[in-house]
């Protein structure tokens, strides 16, 4: 008898919750292998394909498309040491597992051995799990109870049906849907007065739209409300002439060789000048009520999506020249548009890049990625009156914006890193005299 096995939706890591199921890459009745992703969800941060830690046949799905599910929460149930239902060329499922795929991953459950089915499975049945080493049902609280479907659980629970005084149609007596929902159509309707409807929470009046404020976008709004409460921000800026910077990568793109985005320019100068202002590398802990300045410069970049704003993080961008950004740029955008970008590349940030230009405004006050300690603000970069060596000139010129927590530095503090960094936008060979 085929022993089955629930996979629950993992932990993705990084503090995240729950999941919107997008797509089911199975269908019940496939075979699938050990790791094989099964469905597609969308998290706060990322879409991500999960990988089913069992190798069988899948015999339940939870949650249809469209759905949002916890942490936790079943996502299929899989018979291992199944044979394949219609001779797709796979004899048995091999009932093993693999170790964490992802974190939470509990994968112990599953034996370590095969086992050869001795008999057909029963078409359209309901799978059974083993128990004490024969088929039967998952145990409840207070005895065992003949139910394996946590959606046959919800639905009895929710209609104030209790199961144990049904008989159950599926092998072993096993309760069904089918059985829950004939219950309730063969069931008096109590009267409104007993069981009211749920109120919603709100109602759109005339003339108003309301949008939840889930996933990604519920996700930022969480972010950036914490940042404004917890974080004493402020903010400071100044002009600075572009043209040399610009000329710069000109000069740079026609000697030929892999193309330098202006994004890797300014990316170079942040990290030129965290080296000099560390304090702006930083975070607050405020519960040791300690400040924690990193070695690493793990710098993220503000990336607008067709889903929404995110950040994903250059690693060890301190370390990287600007060929090197520039490649790591084009690939994590690219991921971002696609929303292919895992948790791990969006978290992890020490030092914000926002390039805000690019919606063609001049300047802004940046709200700060919590947990970090600074985002450096860069506008359009266009053609202005300028006094250049004494002379009115029209140049490039850019707005840079800093904001910095308060708690970690003074005004002196980030008015050097925000004079510095203008002055390697101003005059590169600034920052090759300091590398």
């Amino acid at each position: 008898m085929a022993q089955v096995l629930e996979f629950k939706l993992p932990d993705l890591g990084e503090g995240l919750t729950e999941a919107e199921i997008v797509r089911w890459l199975v269908e019940i009745g496939d075979v699938v292998a050990i790791d094989q992703p099964v469905v597609e969800v969308e998290t706060a941060k990322a879409m991500v394909e999960v990988p089913c830690p069992y190798g069988g046949v899948v015999t339940a799905r939870f949650g249809e498309e469209g759905t949002e599910l916890p942490v936790g929460a079943p996502l299929i149930t899989v018979a291992v040491g199944e044979r394949a239902p219609s001779g797709g060329g796979v004899e048995e499922a091999r009932t093993e597992s693999s170790g964490n795929v992802l974190v939470g991953y509990g994968t112990s459950e599953a034996p370590a051995r095969r086992r050869r089915v001795r008999q057909e499975p029963v078409a359209g049945a309901a799978p059974t799990t083993a128990v004490n080493g024969r088929a039967g049902v998952p145990e409840a609280e207070d005895g065992p109870l003949p139910v394996i479907s946590p959606l046959v659980r919800r639905l009895a629970r929710q209609n104030g049906l209790d199961l144990r005084e049904l008989t159950g149609s599926g092998p072993d007596g096993l309760i069904l849907r089918a059985d829950v929902e004939y219950a309730l159509r063969a069931a008096p309707r109590p009267a409104a007065t007993e069981a009211p409807a749920p109120r919603p929470a709100a109602t759109a009046a005339p003339g108003e739209i309301r949008t939840p404020l889930k996933g990604m976008r519920g996700a930022v709004a969480d972010k950036l409300s914490r940042s404004r409460r917890e974080i004493p921000d402020a903010t400071c800026w100044v002009d600075a002439d572009a043209t040399e910077l610009m000329r710069a990568r000109t000069a740079m793109n026609t000697a030929g060789g892999p193309k330098i985005s202006l994004l890797a320019l300014l990316a170079r100068i942040c990290t030129a000048a965290l080296a000099r202002f560390p304090e702006l590398n930083s975070t607050v802990d405020a519960q040791a009520r300690e400040v924690v300045q990193f070695d690493h410069v793990h710098l993220g970049f503000a990336a607008q999506t067709d889903r929404g704003l995110v950040v994903p993080v250059v690693r060890d961008a301190h370390a990287r020249d600007a060929e090197s950004l520039s490649a790591e740029f084009a690939r994590l955008t690219e991921a971002g548009r696609t929303g292919t970008l895992t948790p791990g590349e969006l978290t992890g940030g020490t030092f914000t890049l926002n390039n805000y230009g690019v919606f063609g405004v001049d300047g802004s006050t940046p709200i700060i990625n919590h947990p970090e300690a600074a985002m450096l603000g860069v506008g359009r970069i266009v053609p202005k009156p300028w006094v250049h060596e004494g002379e009115l000139a029209v140049r490039q010129v850019v707005q840079l914006s800093l904001t910095f927590d308060h708690r970690v530095c003074d005004g002196g503090t980030a008015g050097g890193f925000l004079r510095y960094v203008a002055d390697c936008v101003e005059q590169p060979a600034v920052l090759l005299r300091t590398l």
